[in-house]
């Protein structure tokens, strides 16, 4: 049993860029003030955290400026306050900026950064690791594939608010599920189960699929394929992202999710978080 590939995701930015841009230059006035689920951030608070993840990454990654050095902290509680604070003063500026201005920096950082990221060697370590996976240290791939899934994730909440299709085709969605799925041995890190127990997670629809983790040597890993499993979760596309990016809790999502086998593990899947929060 093989562990799963790599996630290739470079090329899909500029066609998901692409369709943000265009939503945002039809959003009216009203539009730009409706709620989210990203609990307090309206629609243009959403947008303005994405033109901020632009921002850092280009003078951090880029051009070495480290303009905000973090304090000491005390594990990854602190990591996440810190970072929750700094997303909140950079939306409460941005406050002040027009949609058109907004929309004009977002444009022009998004492609920088795809710039960026082309020059890149996908197997080399990130600047970043994927803490929510559990990782210390990440390559480029998998640091891209989260970027990736931010602004996938983001477009989405905004989509929502103001009641415009999402994107839920397999050709930018997959992506976003696959890279969520590499977290799960890190949200099971403390279920304990026999050797070879095998946990196999379905989601439904156009850009679903399954995925399996097996118990191995006192840790949980994902392999490609398993022919049976001791527990099994499934729910929809639609549901998935939005327990994946706590925008659902755990409660309400078991509700809507169909489990076999044991009840108990399978749940566990639940508890996958693939942002910071």
């Amino acid at each position: 049993m093989t562990a799963p590939k790599l996630i290739s995701t470079l090329n899909l930015f500029p066609v998901l860029e692409g369709k943000l841009i265009e939503l945002l230059k039809t959003l009216n006035h009203d539009d730009w003030l409706r709620p989210t689920v990203a609990k307090q951030w309206t629609v243009k608070d959403v947008a303005a955290h994405l033109l901020d993840g632009n921002i850092k990454r280009l003078a951090v990654q880029r051009d070495g400026f480290f303009g905000l050095a973090a304090p000491p902290l005390d594990g990854y509680g602190s990591f996440i306050q810190f970072i929750n604070r700094n997303n909140a003063e950079w939306v409460q500026a941005a406050r002040r900026m027009s949609p058109r201005i907004l929309i004009d920096l977002i444009e022009s950082t998004s492609k920088q950064l795809y710039e960026l990221f082309s020059q890149l060697d996908p197997l080399a370590p990130a600047l970043w690791a994927v803490t929510w996976a559990g990782e210390n240290q990440s390559a480029n791939w998998f640091d891209i594939a989260r970027e990736y899934t931010e602004r996938w994730h983001h477009q989405q909440q905004i989509r929502m608010a103001v009641n415009r299709p999402g994107i839920s085709g397999r050709q930018l969605y997959f992506p976003v599920l696959d890279t969520f799925m590499r977290g799960l041995p890190h949200a099971f890190r403390a279920a304990e189960a026999r050797q070879g127990t095998i946990v196999r997670i379905d989601i439904t629809g156009e850009a679903g699929g399954s995925w399996f983790l097996e118990r191995l040597n006192s840790a949980w890993q994902l392999i490609e394929q398993a022919q049976t499993s001791e527990a099994t979760l499934s729910m929809d596309q639609e549901l998935a992202w939005r327990v994946f990016t706590k925008a659902v809790d755990q409660e309400a999502a078991a509700k809507d999710a169909v489990v076999s086998g044991d009840a108990p593990l399978a749940l566990k899947a639940l508890s996958l978080v693939a942002v910071l929060a």
